[in-house]
């Protein structure tokens, strides 16, 4: 058992994770004819939870509720694994990226975070505010008008060949790259 959990702290191979990630878009569609994706789970949860009468959340969610035990496995499994895999070791931060954020005094991490971004102080600060609220909002309505997340445009859209999700994909990955070497110098800069 104690070689069970020390192969599961370990960092697995893109060459076997990746396949086992693979694996979950034909196993959902032969075994249910379901799509994987995340992001459509909070609309579940809306449906589920909101009695006012909202054409976007009336509709008949019990037959997605495969979706909320998917995403409660994922909250599940995101706690076995900062208790039980924790890694008593430091995080590995690569010594290119520890010296980029250096010069914007970012010099502590705090579990998997930079902890001078990422406090409750630093939340009301303006540069908090932007990381933080706006840059949740604008993934959250970035999703929304994507028609789903990387996830579920990535794993899923893509290996079914809809052209709709790589075009999506791509402008995530646009989006990502501009982001990390444009707009977030600016950001830490203030």
């Amino acid at each position: 058992m104690n070689e069970f959990l020390n192969l599961l702290k370990q960092p697995w191979p893109w060459y076997v994770a990746g396949p086992l990630i693979g694996l979950i878009v034909p196993l959902l569609l032969i075994i249910g004819k379901k799509s994987f994706g995340i992001s459509s789970s909070l609309r579940h949860i809306c449906a589920a939870c909101l009695p006012a009468k909202i054409p976007f959340f009336q509709y008949e969610w019990k037959k997605e509720a495969w979706n909320l035990f998917f995403v409660g496995g994922i909250f599940l499994g995101g706690i076995l694994a900062a208790t039980i895999l924790a890694s008593p070791e430091p995080i590995q931060v690569h010594p290119a990226l520890q010296a980029e954020l250096a010069q914007y005094g970012i010099t502590q991490y705090d579990s998997q975070v930079p902890a001078q971004l990422f406090n409750w102080e630093n939340l009301l600060t303006w540069k908090g505010f932007i990381m933080i609220v706006v840059g949740g909002f604008m993934i959250g309505f970035g999703t929304r008008y994507a028609g789903g997340c990387t996830s579920g445009h990535a794993i899923m859209g893509i290996s079914t060949l809809q052209w709709p999700s790589l075009v999506a994909t791509c402008c995530f990955m646009l989006g990502g790259i501009i982001m990390a070497n444009y707009i977030l110098p600016l950001i830490l800069s203030l």
